[in-house]
């Protein structure tokens, strides 16, 4: 079976790495140059939408921020899983809140912005503090902006008002600032045939508005909200393939923050923590297989590695820790690997999470030294 993948990046590599014992081919479509490349190796095999097209048997994609001209044409052959407009939604707050609210799932009031007018609808209506997002693009803590009192407003729309006139077909969205307890994740997967399959729900921690740890929980209660709601998405969307829902926990109760329709960094635990990895589930899904068992086999926990390029060769000497590298050149910021670690209760794996962040550059790894 040979797989395309939209983007370049490290998540087509690890599709590439999970699809090769199923005999799954990945090739990956770098949509800036319009090369064909290896995942891996990052070595060109090729040029062209249309060819990268007709070499393969599916086509999906390891990001959202996709031209909608690409998404289009390969939505015309017949072979791009999930949908262009699940893709559409993971990279447009504006059509992700109809998304959520047609599928009548929870999340946070929220106003669409254009002008002073519509900010000033929008305190009135939503209220403050409030949190401010582009529609488009900004991620990674990037395009947001947050306001707690009036006064702040003339200043704040001075930069928003720059963010919109940037982009023609850019939009602030307005969101109430929701009080949470806890910042949790479903990573879940839909097949061909309906099949639903989720993961354990993940803790999430960000430094910066950033993703720092992710940690597989068994909550029970949680877990059955997240996957009701995990459900009434995927199958409005008609979903095949891998997707994530961010959630706010507010005492017991979840909203839905934003969704990714992809493989998702909160589950990147899953390649040591679960019996199916999600990059191999979303591989199976949009080939058409069945899905593969999604339970937590030990309690695991993921690091980001942020702008570093080497670690303490002695993390390898904890029994558990799995250090994944990207092949990305150095930059600040940048995401160029992951740990994930691994043990037999949650007792212990707190204790190597102690022991591994105290070997850890505090600058590099805040979570750890907060």
């Amino acid at each position: 079976m040979q797989v395309l993948v939209l983007g370049a990046g490290q998540l087509a590599r690890m599709m590439a790495l999970a699809g090769a014992p199923l005999n799954i081919h990945i090739s990956a479509f770098d949509v800036g140059s319009e090369n064909i490349v290896h995942p891996l190796t990052q070595a060109v095999i090729g040029h062209g939408l249309q060819a990268a097209i007709d070499s393969a048997d599916v086509i999906t994609a390891e990001f959202e921020h996709i031209p909608h001209d690409v998404l289009d044409v390969c939505e015309k052959s017949g072979k791009f899983l999930p949908t262009t407009d699940a893709i559409k939604a993971g990279g447009d707050r504006r059509i992700e809140k109809v998304l959520l609210d047609n599928a009548g799932v929870r999340n946070a009031k929220y106003a669409v912005i254009k002008s002073r007018e519509d900010f000033d609808h929008a305190i009135a209506h939503v209220g403050l503090p409030m949190v401010l997002k582009s529609a488009l693009g900004g991620y990674d803590g990037k395009g947001q902006w947050r306001l707690k009192e009036k006064t702040d407003a003339d200043l704040i729309w001075q930069e928003m008002a720059q963010c919109i006139a940037d982009t023609p077909t850019q939009a602030i969205v307005a969101e109430e600032f929701v009080p949470f307890n806890r910042e949790v994740s479903l990573v879940g997967a839909r097949g061909k045939d309906g099949q639903i399959a989720v993961y354990p729900l993940a803790e999430n921690v960000h430094i910066n508005g950033v993703l720092s740890l992710s940690t597989a929980i068994d909550d029970a209660a949680l877990q059955a909200q997240a996957k009701a709601m995990f459900t009434a998405v995927a199958e409005s969307l008609d979903y095949v393939g891998v997707l994530a829902l961010e959630f706010f926990d507010v005492q017991g109760e979840l909203l839905v923050n934003e969704i990714a329709p992809r493989v998702h960094n909160s589950g990147h635990w899953t390649q040591q923590g679960a019996e199916t990895c999600q990059f191999e589930n979303h591989l199976r899904a949009v080939c058409g297989y069945p899905l593969g068992d999604t339970c937590l086999i030990r309690p695991t926990a993921m690091i980001n590695i942020l702008g570093e390029d080497s670690l303490p060769p002695s993390l390898l000497a904890h029994a558990g820790c799995h250090i994944h590298w990207y092949g990305k050149d150095k930059r600040a910021g940048r995401k160029m690997g992951h740990i994930n670690v691994c043990a037999a209760s949650q007792a212990e794996l707190q204790q190597q999470l102690t022991a591994i962040g105290q070997q850890l550059d505090p600058e590099a790894f805040p979570v750890f030294h907060r």
